[in-house]
């Protein structure tokens, strides 16, 4: 009888491994069925996470095809999940949703003219608001059957576009037609400076003239250095990656469309790293809302 005895022991070690609670009495306390216990399997919730996990971060490659890790991993923690970026990385490859590198800068600015140069102002400021330095540049977009070109203005310290253009020929009237655009939507104030590259457009008389007139001091990048204006040329790039070729613009009508994207998603959607991943036009309400905070505290004192 002895080998009774030693089975019976090894199903009530298997039963009870700890030496207290039997599983009868762990299902009568916790209220639940033996089946019940049985289909509980907490591996499977925690599969059943991650593949909502998976989903969310693949909703968001498809939306967004340029974000890479820091991104989605903050577009991730907007939408309430808890996750860290290793983990979203290994998701990202796994999936294959890892984007790929932009290209390098481009030069296509003509600085072979006679007109006045003015010195770079911009590498010197400090920025603490919006109106202290607007950046400008402009590019070319190739459509299915033409080629044109869009001006774009943005403030440097939100990098919210503010104004832009976009037309068939590169001449003086499309630089100036995004400036009007950003002198409609801005207030000028003092000591604003208007950064550029050193493009024959910029250097007009009637551009120049009109910074003048409204006040704003001019400033332009060093001869052959693209890098003085990055924030803009990196806005460029972004807006062909993630609007213009994911899409088949026919013509100059069709591309007009492009505004939308500039005003509807990249100013008030697209999560910008300078800004630790807010749209500009969050971060912009982000710190009115902290100015009129800090006012009224002064005010109270």
């Amino acid at each position: 009888m002895e080998w009774k005895s030693a089975v019976y022991r090894k199903v009530r070690q298997e039963m009870n491994p700890d030496g207290g609670l039997t599983m009868r009495r762990r299902l009568e306390l916790g209220r639940v069925s033996r089946s019940s216990f049985y289909r509980f399997d907490p591996d499977r919730e925690a599969g059943d996470r991650d593949m909502e996990l998976r989903d969310a971060i693949q909703r968001i490659a498809l939306e967004w095809p340029c974000y890479g890790r820091p991104r989605i991993t903050a577009e991730l923690r907007r939408q309430g999940w808890t996750v860290n970026p290793k983990r979203v990385y290994r998701r990202m490859r796994e999936d294959n949703l890892l984007c790929v590198r932009k290209r390098k800068f481009v030069v296509t600015t003509d600085s072979n003219h006679g007109r006045m140069i003015y010195p770079n102002r911009s590498r010197d400021l400090v920025l603490t608001g919006i109106n202290q330095l607007w950046i400008a540049d402009l590019t070319y977009i190739r459509l299915a059957e033409e080629f044109v070109f869009l001006a774009a203005i943005l403030d440097a310290f939100s990098r919210r576009v503010i104004g832009w253009a976009l037309d068939r020929t590169l001449d003086d009237e499309l630089t100036l037609t995004a400036l009007h655009m950003a002198l409609q939507h801005r207030i000028v104030t003092q000591g604003l400076v208007h950064h550029s590259d050193r493009g024959v457009q910029y250097a007009s008389a009637e551009y120049t003239d009109s910074l003048k007139e409204n006040g704003i001091a001019i400033s332009m990048s060093r001869r052959g250095n693209p890098y003085d204006n990055a924030a803009c040329e990196s806005f460029m790039k972004t807006l062909k990656y993630e609007e213009v070729y994911r899409n088949e613009y026919r013509d100059l009508a069709e591309a007009r469309t492009i505004g939308e994207f500039l005003e509807k998603v990249y100013n008030r959607k697209r999560l910008h790293s300078a800004l630790g991943y807010v749209p500009p036009a969050e971060f912009e309400a982000q710190r009115t809302a902290q100015n009129l905070e800090a006012t009224a505290r002064q005010l109270s004192l």
